[in-house]
């Protein structure tokens, strides 16, 4: 059995989280109401649909995604509050160490990890699927890949080349696909157009030159108007929403993964930076609950509103060192693991300080 304080911290911990949490989502679908009414009102989606599907799944989402900042304003509040009002100093001047006061904290923060982790990992990939297959069918339109010059290897050794892709017609506009032997090129097919048939995944192939390559520095040339061909790729192939990420569980993203990689996706990093965010995030809430207790235990003339633009103060500055990190991997090449888990080193250190200089 917890001893009375524990008790009593916790449950402030975990109310207070709550209230704030359903105050934010309530907030949040409010906006997002207003926002696509108009896209409910045009699409097929029953009051029914748009309510469990749209908004369950909605909340689900956000409300995960952000928890570990609002678990930081959470902290702020409630410990400023009792700081204000002398709770604190009297808890202290009872001879409860600082250290001791922070262990019903960092149980509050493990149950609110463990179920981020749980969430994250094996209920939220569900959860968005339901959320996308929504958007999809009544609020996006149709997919486009926007990108040129667009590559994928689709066996080992084989390699497809796009300028441009166009969903809509199943269309590939300078196409080519190369076969490589040992480091060398022994086969090469351009067409200026290919046409994906969905009926039997065969292409047609329009203006098309095939070369092959000989060891003996030979090749020979080969013209034709119009080949019928089956190749193991789709349109599709070539480009898929980011927001496919969110879908797919633990194994299946290693396994989504692993797939990109050998088709030579440029997408991957996506894929890994979000594989990697659903244990970082989780795991910053003990982070921030020890930056939250270390600002807001001490009084402060301010009162509790000094400590709240105190804490916006820092999560703004966490949200810029996480977005620069996520560029520095999507656009620099910086290492996905290393790029995700930079914020949560930069604000331990800074935790480790505000610790140090607490009121004990």
């Amino acid at each position: 059995m917890l001893p009375i304080l524990d008790r009593y911290l916790i449950r402030k911990f975990l109310g207070t989280f709550f209230f704030i949490l359903a105050i934010v989502m309530a907030i949040s679908v409010v906006f997002d109401v207003s926002e696509r009414i108009d896209d409910f009102l045009e699409s097929n989606a029953t009051f029914w649909e748009i309510i469990t599907v749209y908004y369950g799944n909605f909340v689900l989402y956000y409300g995960n995604l952000f928890s570990h900042l609002l678990i930081f304003i959470t902290v702020i509040i409630f410990t400023s509050k009792l700081a204000q009002q002398s709770e604190l100093i009297s808890i202290l001047a009872g001879g409860v160490s600082f250290n001791r006061l922070l262990r019903p904290y960092f149980i509050s923060a493990t149950i609110l990890v463990i179920i981020a982790l749980l969430l994250n990992h094996f209920v939220l990939p569900m959860s968005n699927k339901a959320r996308i297959d929504f958007h999809v069918e009544h609020l996006w339109n149709s997919f486009k890949i926007r990108e040129n010059n667009l590559h994928r290897e689709i066996e080992p050794g084989v390699i497809a080349f796009a300028e441009s892709i166009n969903l809509e017609y199943n269309t590939a506009y300078r196409f080519s696909i190369e076969k490589w032997e040992d480091g060398k090129i022994s086969e090469k097919i351009i067409t200026d157009r290919a046409i994906f048939n969905p009926e039997d995944s065969s292409w047609t192939l329009r203006y098309v030159t095939h070369r092959k390559f000989f060891e003996d520095g030979e090749e020979s040339l080969r013209r034709e108007i119009s080949l019928d061909t089956l190749i193991p790729v789709v349109p599709k192939d070539f480009g898929e929403r980011p927001e496919i990420a969110a879908t797919l569980g633990y194994n299946e993203l290693n396994e989504y993964i692993e797939k990109e990689k050998l088709k030579g996706s440029d997408q991957v990093v996506f894929f890994e930076i979000e594989k990697h965010q659903r244990t970082s995030y989780p795991l910053a809430t003990y982070i921030l609950t020890l930056i939250g207790v270390s600002i807001a235990s001490r009084k402060a003339r301010g009162g509790i509103g000094l400590h709240i633009a105190m804490g916006f103060v820092i999560i703004l500055i966490y949200i810029f060192v996480m977005k620069v990190s996520t560029v520095a991997a999507t656009n620099a090449g910086v290492n996905p693991l290393i790029s995700v888990w930079i914020p949560n080193i930069v604000f331990l250190i800074l935790a480790i300080l505000l610790y140090s200089k607490a009121q004990k």
